[in-house]
């Protein structure tokens, strides 16, 4: 069963109280790192828990500050923000682990592998990247703000756009677009030290095909698989959209026991 548990990260008025779902089980395990706006109940991470729960495997599953279960307000985040949280986190297990980044977690999940290599921390085994969103603060959003966008930005600090998965709009403060400036990846070589493999809908309109294929032309240095699912779109949480994020990750689970 996977436990409740909270983890504080930040001081000060930086504080923030993070809520973690761990699941016990065997190595490799299972680190989720969900997508701009989601939370560790949706469809994928709960499908890579159950996955966990069959196959006897740790799960490790969180929300950043400002999503789902966790403290802090969604306005104050921003990728270095959330990457320093997932650190924490990532701090909390032990072992080789299988990350799975979604999203905005797909970025989250490079910057966390090359943060861990600059301090000789090894242990991220594989990736699972699911319509990756990397540099999506600058390639997927600020690049493509209207001049009506980019003046709200400068005059007021946040622009508002219509979102799918929500009634609410969603709010991209300065502070977002700002920060994501330091993260980006993109214009040089992307070395992750373990095999990658990448899940894209083909009629996905938040994150488009083509910039996974951007993001494939970047890793050059390790292994990488692609699969494309032609009708798929962002979520990818179809029933067999979920049997093929479990069949890559079980895929991934053999190649770190080799």
């Amino acid at each position: 069963m996977a436990e409740a548990s909270r983890l504080a990260v930040g001081s000060g008025t930086e504080a923030r109280d993070i809520a973690i779902m761990a699941r016990e089980g065997s190595a490799p395990g299972l680190f989720w790192l969900g997508g701009f706006r989601s939370d560790m109940l949706g469809s994928k991470a709960s499908a890579l828990d159950g996955l966990g729960a069959r196959e006897g495997l740790a799960v490790t599953r969180f929300d950043y500050s400002g999503h789902g279960q966790s403290g802090g307000r969604f306005e104050d985040g921003s990728i270095g923000r959330w990457l320093e949280e997932a650190l924490a986190v990532f701090a909390t297990t032990s072992g080789p682990q299988i990350v799975v980044g979604s999203s905005m977690g797909g970025w989250l999940a490079l910057l966390l592998a090359r943060a861990l290599a600059t301090v000789g921390e090894s242990r991220v085994a594989g990736m699972l990247l699911i319509a990756p969103a990397v540099d999506m603060t600058k390639d997927l959003m600020e690049d493509l703000f209207t001049p009506a966008e980019k003046a709200a930005l400068a005059e007021e600090g946040v622009v508002e756009q219509p979102s799918d998965y929500s009634d609410a709009p969603y709010r991209l403060t300065r502070l977002l677009i700002e920060d994501g400036r330091s993260c980006l990846l993109f214009g040089a070589t992307i070395a992750t030290g373990c095999p990658v493999a990448i899940l894209q809908g083909g009629a996905d309109r938040d994150v488009p095909r083509a910039h996974a294929e951007k993001l494939l032309s970047h890793l050059t240095l390790d292994p990488v698989s692609y699969t494309l699912v032609p009708d798929g779109d962002h979520r990818l949480s179809r029933p067999q959209d979920l049997k093929l994020m479990e069949r890559l990750v079980l895929s991934l689970v053999a190649d770190a026991a080799r």
